[in-house]
Formats: C-alpha cells, sequence, structure tokens
C-alpha cells in the first residue's frame, strides 16, 4: 500500500513543481528525489519498518514478491530518469507533467503487482495505461508522435473493451470478481463446473492481456506506436511497462488457469510460438534500429510467457531477473538511441572512433538482449527455459525458443558491425557529457554483475 500512495502524491507533487520551479534540471533533481522516497516507502512495507493501513476487502494482497519486484522497477525508472531525464525535459515545456504522468504509470504497476480482485486489476491497467496515450503524443509538432497516440489510444480503448467483456462475462458466471477459482469444483470428479461463461470470459481477458503486452498475433499496434512516440518515452513503454503488462498477466493466470483446463497451455503454447517467431523475423529485416527494437521487445515478451507456463519456483525468480537484465539493457540503448543524429543502422557507422564509451557500453547492452554469456540475459534467457523443462514443457519448444535467441543475435550484432567494422561519422545531437559516460558505464558494469552473480539479486529477495 505503500508504494501505491506514495507514488499517487509524488504524481500530484510533480504537477505542483512546474508552478514553484521555472529550472528544467530542478523539475528533474524533485522527480529523482522523489523516486528515492518511493523506493525507501516500499521497503519500509517489505522489512516491515512501517506500513500504510487500509482495509481493501481482501482487493489488494501484498506479498513479498510483488514488492520485491515494485522495488525492480523502481529502481530501473531512476536509471531511466538518471541517463534519459534530459531528454524527457526537452521533449516540451510540460517537464513536470510527463514526470507527473510517469509517477502515476508507477502507481498503475504497483497495483498490478498486488491485485486479488479484477477490479482493482482492471484499475491498475487504465491506470498504468491512460498516461501512455499523453505521453506517446507528447511531441505535438511530430504528425509521426500524434498518429502513434491515436493508433494506442485506439487499440487500447479496444482491448480495453474486450477485457472488460472478459470480466463481465466471469462474473455472471460466478458472482464474484475473486481471484479464486471461477468455478465450483465437484467434491466427486475433483473437475471445476464453469459453464461457458467464464471460459469465454478468460479467453477475453487472455486476449486483452496479449495486446496490452504486445504478444503476437496481436502486436500490429506496436512497432508504429513505439516508433512515432519520442524515443524517451519509447524506452519506458518497452521496458518499465511492458515488463509490469507481462507481471499482471502471470500472475492473472496463474491463479485461474484451472478453468481452462488443458486448452489453456495449447494457447500459451501458440502465443509463445508466434511471439518469438513474428517478432524475431521480423525484426531482422527492419533498417531501422528504433524499429527493430520495437520488434525485438515483442520477441522479449515470448521468453518472459515461458514463466507462465512453467508456474514454478525457478519461474518466479526467472521473471525478476528478466525483468531486471531486460529493462536496464533497454534503457541502455534507447538512452543512447536518444542521442543519436540517425536512427538507421547506418547512423551507427563508426561509433566506435568518435565516441568509444558509447559503442562499448551499448555493446554490452546489445550482448545481455541477445543472451551471450557473462551478461544479465543470458542467465534471464537461462532461467525461462530451464524452469519450462522442469515443468515438463516439450523439448521441442525449448529449441525453438533456442533457435530464435540464436536468430536474435544476427539483429543485435548488425548494430555492433556498424559501431565497430563499418567506416562512417555517427555523430550524436549533442556533446555528451562525462556524468552521462560515467553513468553508462555503471550500468553496464551493473549488467555485467548479474551476468556473473545472478544470486546477487535473488539473494536480496529472499533475505
Amino acid at each position: 500500500m505503500n508504494a501505491i500512495i506514495i507514488s499517487a502524491l509524488c504524481g500530484v507533487v510533480m504537477m505542483f513543481s512546474s508552478i514553484l520551479l521555472s529550472s528544467k534540471l530542478a523539475i528533474k533533481n524533485v522527480a529523482i528525489m522523489a523516486l528515492v522516497a518511493l523506493i525507501i516507502a516500499n521497503l519500509a512495507q517489505i522489512y516491515g519498518w512501517y506500513s500504510v493501513q487500509v482495509d481493501t476487502k481482501n482487493m489488494l494482497a501484498f506479498s513479498s514478491y510483488g514488492l520485491f519486484f515494485n522495488n525492480i522497477i523502481f529502481i530501473c525508472t531512476i536509471f531511466y530518469f538518471l541517463l534519459s531525464g534530459r531528454e524527457i525535459v526537452n521533449v516540451g515545456s510540460d517537464a513536470a507533467e510527463y514526470f507527473a504522468l510517469i509517477f502515476f504509470v508507477l502507481c498503475g504497476v504497483s497495483i498490478l503487482t498486488c491485485f486479488n480482485n479484477l477490479l482493482m486489476f482492471f484499475i491498475g491497467i487504465e491506470i498504468l495505461s491512460i498516461p501512455l496515450y499523453i505521453l506517446t503524443g507528447s511531441d505535438k509538432k511530430n504528425l509521426k508522435s500524434n498518429e502513434a497516440a491515436l493508433k494506442y489510444f485506439l487499440m487500447g480503448s479496444f482491448s480495453t473493451g474486450i477485457l472488460l467483456m472478459g470480466i463481465a462475462l466471469i462474473y455472471g458466471s460466478t458472482g464474484s470478481f475473486g481471484l479464486s477459482a471461477s468455478g465450483i469444483k465437484s467434491s466427486v470428479t475433483g473437475v471445476y463446473n464453469v459453464g461457458i461463461l467464464a471460459p469465454v470470459g478468460l479467453v477475453f481477458l487472455f486476449i486483452s492481456m496479449a495486446f496490452k503486452i504486445s504478444a503476437a498475433p496481436f502486436h500490429f499496434w506496436a512497432p508504429d506506436v513505439y516508433d512515432g512516440a519520442p524515443s524517451v518515452f519509447t524506452s519506458f513503454m518497452a521496458t518499465i511497462v511492458k515488463a509490469a503488462g507481462l507481471f499482471a498477466f502471470i500472475k492473472l493466470f496463474s491463479e485461474k488457469f484451472e478453468d481452462l483446463g488443458p486448452s489453456f497451455q495449447l494457447l500459451l503454447v501458440v502465443l509463445i510460438v508466434c511471439t518469438l517467431l513474428v517478432g524475431n523475423l521480423t525484426a531482422v529485416f527492419q533498417q531501422s534500429v528504433k524499429r527493430m527494437l520495437a520488434y525485438s521487445s515483442i520477441a522479449q515478451a515470448g521468453f518472459m510467457l515461458f514463466s507462465l507456463y512453467s508456474k514454478n519456483e525457478l519461474a518466479k525468480e526467472g521473471v525478476l531477473l528478466y525483468t531486471a537484465a531486460y529493462s536496464l539493457a533497454t534503457i541502455g540503448i534507447f538512452s543512447i538511441l536518444a542521442k543519436m543524429k540517425d536512427y538507421s543502422f547506418d547512423g551507427y557507422n563508426g561509433l566506435a572512433k568518435s565516441n568509444p564509451i558509447l559503442a562499448l557500453t551499448n555493446t554490452i547492452f546489445l550482448l545481455s538482449l541477445s543472451g551471450i554469456p557473462l551478461t544479465a540475459g543470458f542467465f534471464a534467457k537461462y532461467f525461462m527455459l530451464l524452469s519450462a523443462i522442469k515443468a515438463g514443457c516439450s523439448l521441442a519448444l525449448v529449441l525453438f525458443a533456442v533457435a530464435f535467441a540464436a536468430v536474435s543475435v544476427y539483429y543485435y550484432f548488425r548494430v555492433i558491425q556498424a559501431m565497430y567494422f563499418k567506416e562512417g561519422d555517427a555523430n550524436t545531437v549533442e556533446p555528451v557529457p562525462f556524468s552521462y559516460n560515467l553513468g553508462l558505464l555503471f550500468l553496464a558494469g551493473l549488467i555485467i554483475v548479474l551476468g556473473i552473480f545472478p544470486t546477487s539479486l535473488l539473494n536480496w529477495y529472499y533475505f
């Protein structure tokens, strides 16, 4: 409850900070301090120092797992503010409002990690989504940004309608919004007697959440929205927001999967296969690094969905590690992308000569997304695949995922090839300050530490 209340209050504080502060740099610093306060408040609830007591009538259930996921999200957001804060305040004249919207998104994230009721699930999704429509269209003078915002709003509204229909059907079948089993288990057969409404409602929920996390074949909005939105907000959408959506998806269907029986696993396998296939193959043919990263984020969602298939302790650990590895690496890549004048692959030609630190750190981030050993991304993928094998997953599906992880190496290495092995004059929009290079090096070092000692993150969760 601490994180929900403090993140909402931080959003309100940022809204009023524009009245009191004229300096954009000061506004950014206030946002960073507010985020530190949010982390401390979340830690206070984890370790029992202090927790705001609110009777939610069992609609929210706070677990150490959900609270720890919050901490990972908040820490990743701090790196996002530190590396991309300058780009956030330069998008337009409403710098304080952008930070306020981001804090409201974090409020939605905090609800999605602890919901115990379909109504709270819906509220969390909407609090998460609505600010993003505004952030996507924040570059008002850019037609691509306006188009992306309209497309995102229309597709988001459509998927929300499907979500509400699913919730209504489940309520009509059971008379409850709770996350307990949607039907009544027979004492004789042990089978759920759910009728037709609850399974159809769950399929609607499944489709809606597949839209939200841009899993294939419900991914068509994502590349255009990610490409049209300001790069600094694309970074936030592709990391923090996607990770929170996947966490909510996994939490919801870990509770509800029994109502769909064996058909659920088949549905999930089809979704994983389509997501890995479409995300990776389409990324191969992109000429824009930004658009390539949009498709690669679709493929990364396919790997995270293995944790829903597994539903074991290893999968839970894998979600935490994957969230940290993927979010940190992608935030780093997008922060460098925002500095580049040209978003095409050719725009990176010769970057190693003109700015070796940008090239080095970008290489480490790309290696992590590829799943190369000694980076956090390797163990993130390893945990996902191992959890699936332990859960009895078909070896063919695991080998399929490994094959497409190899495909991803090709398009990630195209950027590395351009930086180190092609002649060119890669230029940044403005001179890169020393503090920014230092932040990138620290982030790259953290990814390597997690790649060598993945238990350092998991030990923090357990102890």
